[in-house]
C-alpha cells in the first residue's frame, strides 16, 4: 500500500509550472513554484513544521504546550496543522488588514485568534508582535515561535524549497523571484542557490508603504517608506533577521492595485488560483522583464492559495471600494 504516516509527511515537493499567457512577452522561460499544493495551501507549512521539530529537539516546547505566533495567516495555518497531529495547543495574533478567511481557517483548526490593529508600531504594545510576547511570558509550557527572527526559518527553505528547484530545473536556474516578508524563503533558497552556482540573480518582491527595499539600498529605516498598505503577505515594518540582504540582489516594489489585478489574471489566465501576494511576484517580474534574455530559466515562487482572499481579491465590490477595477 502507498500512504503517508500523517498529512506532515505531504509537505513539500510542490510542483513547477510553466507560466503562459502572462509572461508571453518575455524571452525567457518562466516556471511557477506553486506551492498551494501544501496541505496547509502555502509554502509556510515548510517552514512551520521545521520551527516546531527545531523546537521540540532542544525542549524550547514541550508535549502538551501551546503554541504561540504573531502571523497573517499562512504560517499559523502551518503551525494549526502540525499542532493538531503532534497534541499541541495554538495562540495566534494576528493584524486587523488581514482577511476573514484567514482568520476562520485558523480558527477551524482550533486556534485562538487574537486580532490586533495594524496601525501601530511594531514595539506597540497593541501590536500583534507585542501581544504574541506578553502571552507567551504569561502562559506556561509555551512558546512564541516569532518567525521574523526564528532562524529554522530560512533554514527550512535552504534544506528543502533551494533543493526541489535546483532539481527540478536540472541545475539550470539563472534567476528566482519571491515576494518578501520574513525573508525566509528567499533567503534560505537563495542562498542553496547560490551556493550551487553564484550566478544566479534572486530578486525580492516588496510593497510600497515597506522598508525592506529601501533598508537593502541603504542599510537604514526610513520613517518615510513606512506607511499602510492593503497588499497581504509581503512588506515589513520592521528588520526581520530572516532576512540576508547579501544573498538578495535587487528589490522591487509593487503596488496594491497591481499585485491585486495580477493576482485576478492569474486565476483567469493561468488557471492558478494564488494569494495576493502571489500576483505581486508575478507584477514584478513583468515589471523587471526587460533585464531578461532568451536563454533565462526563471522561477516564480507563488506563496499561497486564493481560497485565503475570496472577499478581497476575487470580490468585486472590494476591488472597487479600493479603486483597483478600471
Amino acid at each position: 500500500m502507498e500512504y503517508f504516516k500523517s498529512i506532515l509527511e505531504t509537505i513539500g515537493n510542490t510542483p513547477l509550472v510553466k507560466l503562459n499567457s502572462l509572461v508571453s512577452d518575455i524571452p525567457a522561460l518562466v516556471m511557477a513554484k506553486v506551492e498551494s499544493f501544501n496541505p496547509g495551501h502555502s509554502i509556510k507549512d515548510r517552514m512551520a513544521l521545521k520551527m516546531l521539530e527545531d523546537a521540540e529537539k532542544d525542549g524550547r516546547i514541550k508535549p502538551g504546550g501551546t503554541i504561540i505566533e504573531c502571523t497573517s495567516g499562512n504560517t499559523g495555518m502551518g503551525l494549526a496543522i502540525a499542532a493538531t497531529v503532534k497534541g499541541y495547543k495554538c495562540i495566534f495574533t494576528t493584524s486587523d488588514k488581514q482577511s476573514q478567511e484567514k482568520i476562520d481557517l485558523l480558527r477551524a483548526f482550533g486556534a485562538e485568534v487574537i486580532v490586533c490593529p495594524t496601525n501601530v508600531e511594531a514595539d506597540d504594545p497593541q501590536s500583534y508582535y507585542s501581544v504574541a510576547r506578553k502571552i507567551s511570558e504569561e502562559t506556561p509550557n509555551s512558546y512564541w515561535f516569532n518567525q521574523y527572527d526564528n532562524l529554522s526559518n530560512r533554514q527550512a527553505h535552504y534544506e528543502t524549497t533551494g533543493p526541489e528547484i535546483w532539481r527540478q530545473t536540472d541545475g539550470r536556474i539563472t534567476h528566482l523571484v519571491v515576494g518578501v516578508g520574513t525573508g525566509g524563503t528567499i533567503s534560505g533558497t537563495g542562498r542553496y542557490l547560490k551556493e550551487q552556482n553564484p550566478n544566479i540573480k534572486i530578486w525580492g518582491i516588496d510593497t510600497y508603504g515597506s522598508a525592506l527595499k529601501k533598508y537593502h539600498e541603504t542599510r537604514e529605516i526610513d520613517p518615510e517608506e513606512i506607511y499602510s498598505y492593503i497588499t497581504e503577505g509581503i512588506g515589513e515594518d520592521i528588520i526581520p533577521a530572516n532576512v540576508d540582504f547579501e544573498i538578495i540582489d535587487h528589490f522591487e516594489k509593487v503596488t496594491d492595485k497591481d499585485g491585486a489585478v495580477m493576482t485576478r489574471r492569474l486565476a483567469s489566465e493561468e488557471g492558478i488560483f494564488g494569494g495576493y501576494s502571489c500576483g505581486s511576484a508575478v507584477a514584478g517580474l513583468v515589471q523587471l522583464k526587460d533585464q531578461l534574455k532568451k536563454d533565462d530559466v526563471v522561477v516564480i515562487i507563488l506563496h499561497d492559495h486564493g481560497t485565503r482572499y475570496v472577499k478581497k481579491v476575487f470580490n468585486d465590490q472590494w476591488m472597487r471600494e479600493n479603486n483597483f477595477l478600471d
